[in-house]
């Protein structure tokens, strides 16, 4: 792990050099689904404070686990009603926001005394049915009906690029989503994420202006799956 790690810090800043950016402005949020709370662990002692996880029923008992470490943890899964409650209690980023009625049971599950939960919407900019996300022409409407709820705080956008791209075409469709940030913002949005590159295509999201990269196997190595279906145990039912 910490070679894999030290391979990952030198392409990173690799990349922001080479296009005049500094590699301390971009966070690299380790994506610890499917691996164990000794992993966390072991990547935390490297110096990552960043995690993030997919399924619900994985993630809880893993930040039980791990309490004792100052850790920001990230939901970056399918965002599903259901599991709302869960994520808003728990976490302090969502990257996947596409819907507004979620946001709003976000707004209402997060606890009053917690500090305000960072959103991104996730949008989606290439033809891919098994990706969520909102259009690049839905963005706005649903950027200024987030914001205005309570307890959350839209921080920027989030995207997912199909396999299989080329680089060119990889930084092309980047740079639409630095391109949609951009038009949000000077429509009177304090945005300031891209929570954008994954361990395939992280190098062209750096030149692409990402803030935030999720990766998994650069840092872990190969994990297995994991579906999201069984109950939190000890978890309330959301309100409808």
């Amino acid at each position: 792990m910490p070679q894999r790690l030290a391979h990952v810090r030198q392409e990173l800043a690799r990349a922001a050099h080479a296009c005049g950016r500094n590699e301390d402005c971009i966070t690299l949020v380790a994506i610890s689904k499917g691996q164990a709370a000794a992993a966390v662990r072991e990547l935390a002692h490297l110096g990552i404070s960043h995690f993030g996880e997919s399924y619900v029923q994985e993630a809880v008992p893993k930040l039980r686990l791990l309490a004792d470490l100052p850790l920001t943890w990230h939901f970056v899964g399918r965002l599903q009603a259901n599991k709302t409650r869960a994520v808003a209690e728990n976490f302090a980023w969502v990257h996947s926001l596409d819907r507004l009625e979620l946001a709003a049971r976000l707004s209402a599950a997060r606890p009053h005394f917690a500090p305000p939960l960072n959103l991104c919407l996730q949008v989606k900019l290439a033809d891919d049915r098994g990706k969520g996300g909102v259009g690049p022409a839905e963005a706005e409407a649903l950027a200024i009906g987030v914001a205005r709820l309570p307890r959350l705080r839209l921080r920027g956008l989030m995207c997912i690029l199909p396999a299989g791209l080329s680089a060119t075409a990889q930084i092309a469709h980047f740079h639409r989503a630095q391109a949609l940030l951009a038009d949000l913002q000077r429509a009177g949005l304090e945005l300031d994420t891209l929570s954008m590159g994954m361990s395939g295509d992280y190098v062209a999201a750096v030149q692409a202006g990402a803030t935030l990269l999720r990766l998994g196997t650069a840092l872990f190595g190969v994990r297995p799956g994991r579906p999201d279906s069984a109950p939190i145990p000890g978890a309330a039912a959301p309100s409808p």
